[in-house]
């Protein structure tokens, strides 16, 4: 149990964030992270040291999708339901007005993630949220590492234009 919580508790917030995005459900987030925890501990004498982080985010991802097909057509996107303005008003001393526009970015910036197909979606999460290495990315997607810098490419693109076609809306 000690090694366990030595090798993954520090990567809990991090396979929240994942299953968070990828299956756009809070209930769901939490329910993979626990379901993927309990699968970490079954299999631990599997894992041989090395990237636990990614070890367990590759979990983490395969519960996602696990969780996605078996909800298909029943699990809804929320977006902003965990934008907390406590959180904002730690993170930034800063004024209501430039939290206010903080929050609408953030907001804004969650539905176009949310638009994005999951495979574009889980390496700028990965990279861009939890500042994994390509590497790493690579392992946990189960993809070259070529391919992680050039779907991370164009994920960055469609963000932009999702960003753009949200931004022309207001």
């Amino acid at each position: 149990m000690k090694r366990f919580e030595a090798l993954f508790a520090p990567h809990m917030d991090a396979a929240y964030n994942l299953a968070r995005w990828l299956t756009g459900n809070d209930a769901a987030a939490r329910d993979v992270v626990q379901e993927s925890a309990l699968r970490a501990f079954r299999f631990l004498h599997r894992f041989a040291d090395g990237n636990a982080k990614a070890w367990f985010l590759t979990i983490v991802r395969n519960e996602s999708y696990t969780w996605l097909k078996a909800s298909a057509g029943q699990h809804w996107l929320a977006i902003g339901d965990e934008l907390a303005e406590n959180d904002l008003a730690l993170s930034h001393g800063q004024t209501p007005e430039l939290l206010a526009i903080h929050a609408e970015n953030a907001a804004l910036l969650q539905q176009a993630l949310s638009a994005l197909p999951p495979a574009y979606r889980e390496v700028i999460v990965l990279k861009e949220l939890e500042d994994l290495p390509y590497k790493d990315i690579a392992r946990v997607v189960d993809i070259p590492i070529g391919t992680v810098m050039s779907r991370l490419a164009r994920a960055r693109s469609m963000l932009k234009l999702e960003l753009l076609k949200l931004h022309s809306h207001d």
